[in-house]
């Protein structure tokens, strides 16, 4: 029987990857977190497809998105950047992943971990919601908006609160994969397994 999976991931095969593999599973990794974050703010105005076909090329783009080195971008670089096909060339976006590495670094200065600032707006604990249709499922909430406020007086940029809860989506701290998806059990289970 095949799996009755989010319907907003059919479609193509890397999408359904994603969807059965990564998406609202429990990430605490800095580095991958600090990736996510920067898709999620290139793919603003635009389907999150577009970003998932583009993502190695990111990864190859953007040093493996180690802020450290994001963080000294010049000139010569985001000529480079911009002049790349295989991104989203877009001057702010492309600055703005430039500032989030920058904003990144001095938060991580201060001794506290990305993944611990950002774990703070569910309280350390991924929130397991029981959607049964993709129209119940929220664009925003208080939490988003929470951690889109505390982002932006850090110093980020593009992490306004529909991006951010999109990224509490991917990263786990939301559980929002419907019901009648396999995976919304899986998920959940890897919590449990995690906190054992």
């Amino acid at each position: 029987m095949p799996m009755e999976r989010c319907p907003w991931s059919e479609g193509f095969d890397l999408y359904r990857e994603y969807h059965d593999l990564e998406w609202g599973v429990p990430l605490h990794d800095d580095r991958a977190l600090f990736e996510l974050l920067i898709l999620e703010g290139a793919q603003a105005g635009l389907s999150w497809a577009t970003i998932l076909k583009k993502r190695e090329n990111y990864r190859h783009a953007f040093n493996g998105f180690d802020p450290v080195l994001i963080a000294r971008y010049d000139e010569e670089k985001v000529a480079a950047l911009l002049a790349d096909s295989g991104i989203v060339r877009n001057r702010a976006k492309v600055a703005a992943s430039i500032q989030n590495a920058k904003a990144c670094l001095a938060l991580t200065a201060s001794g506290q971990s990305f993944s611990d600032f950002l774990w703070r707006f569910v309280d350390g604990v991924p929130i397991q919601n029981r959607w049964i249709s993709m129209a119940e499922v929220p664009a925003r909430t208080a939490r988003s908006d929470a951690m889109s406020k505390a982002l932006g007086r850090a110093g980020f940029k593009f992490v306004g609160s529909t991006i951010c809860y999109a990224f509490m989506q991917a990263t786990g701290m939301v559980n929002d994969h419907l019901t009648s998806c396999p995976r919304h059990d899986e998920v959940k289970k890897i919590l449990c397994l995690s906190r054992r």
